[in-house]
């Protein structure tokens, strides 16, 4: 009896299995020879006049906007690199950058109304940051862990000094820019401010906090900006940042993908009225001159989407702009040859 109901269960399991099986089948045929059911719909004439009609009525306005905001954005670039070179050395210009014995300081003017806040950037042209040995020339586990981590190998040639490891190593913070600016109203500086300029996940994530400067730019070959090596513990007026608060830094160090680009240097908190006349002290320390780069300054306010880019509004009018070209020649050609 035992052996009649488990050969009848048995059959039964058999037959729910073939009619799945044989659905399982008809719907790879199906899928093979492509014949499931789908939406196809009928690209009627009408329908794509209105579809390009849409797409321009969308994109015109939102490019006209995107294009009123950039166009709000105040900015001010001062090439500075050319006229800061005293007269007598305007035909060596690499001698004087390289003689720390000459002073380096100039003066640039600004007198135009901007509202806070105002971001300062320093702009360099032919600048290759994306070259291959420069990139590579870094170690992110140093960077992060400083001399618990041992091996630098990729920070060649900027690797040791004196058999000493260098913190940080690499060509890449070796040529971190050290161009200063100071501000003045009248007789009163402007505060800058220098903080929250780096990214917030390089600061937590990529810069340790109990890493500290150690023997960078002792070499006989000096690249950009030295950084403090003295350690806490000391006297406080020898109590030095760790690396994860030094955000210029940390701004030098991503690198840009380009020859020309912009790195933020700070903000101004406070609005420059237009008969203001603020002076600009800068110095011009930095190494340009080697490889016939560019320097300059850059004051720019900001909007709603971001700085001066006139770019993305005219891409929005051009596409809808286009669109409605589009649409309207179908539209023709559909009266003139209708079927």
């Amino acid at each position: 009896m035992d052996g009649d109901g488990l050969s009848v269960s048995a059959v039964g399991i058999e037959a729910r299995l073939v009619p799945l099986q044989s659905r399982r089948q008809r719907a790879i045929y199906q899928f093979t020879q492509q014949s499931l059911p789908a939406c196809k719909p009928v690209l009627t004439p009408a329908w794509v006049i209105i579809t390009f009609l849409l797409i321009g009525a969308i994109f015109i306005p939102v490019g006209l906007v995107s294009l009123h905001a950039s166009q709000n954005v105040v900015e001010i670039i001062e090439r500075y690199d050319a006229d800061c070179i005293p007269e007598e050395y305007q035909s060596n210009k690499v001698a004087y950058i390289r003689d720390s014995s000459i002073s380096k300081n100039c003066t640039r003017y600004v007198h135009k109304h901007m509202k806070a806040p105002i971001h300062i950037y320093y702009q360099l042209d032919n600048f290759y940051q994306n070259h291959r040995r420069y990139v590579k020339s870094r170690s992110d586990q140093q960077l992060l862990h400083g001399l618990r981590y041992n091996d630098t190998s990729s920070c060649k040639p900027e690797e040791l000094n004196n058999g000493l490891p260098i913190v940080p190593g690499g060509l890449i913070a070796w040529s971190l820019f050290n161009d200063t600016f100071k501000f003045v109203r009248g007789s009163e500086e402007m505060k800058v401010s220098r903080k929250n300029i780096a990214w917030k996940s390089d600061r937590d994530h990529k810069f340790g906090k109990e890493v500290y400067p150690l023997n960078f730019q002792n070499g006989t070959l000096i690249g950009g900006g030295k950084l403090d090596p003295r350690i806490p513990g000391w006297p406080l007026d020898h109590i030095f940042d760790q690396l994860s608060d030094q955000e210029d830094l940390i701004v030098w160090m991503r690198t840009a993908a380009l020859p020309s680009f912009r790195k933020l240097y700070g903000r101004i908190e406070e609005d420059i009225e237009a008969d203001d006349v603020i002076v600009v002290y800068l110095k011009n320390n930095y190494n340009t001159y080697s490889f016939g780069g560019k320097k300059k300054l850059v004051l720019s306010t900001s909007s709603w989407l971001g700085g001066k880019n006139n770019f993305l509004g005219i891409a929005y009018i051009f596409v809808g702009s286009s669109s409605i070209f589009t649409s309207v020649v179908f539209m023709l050609l559909h009266v003139k040859n209708r079927r």
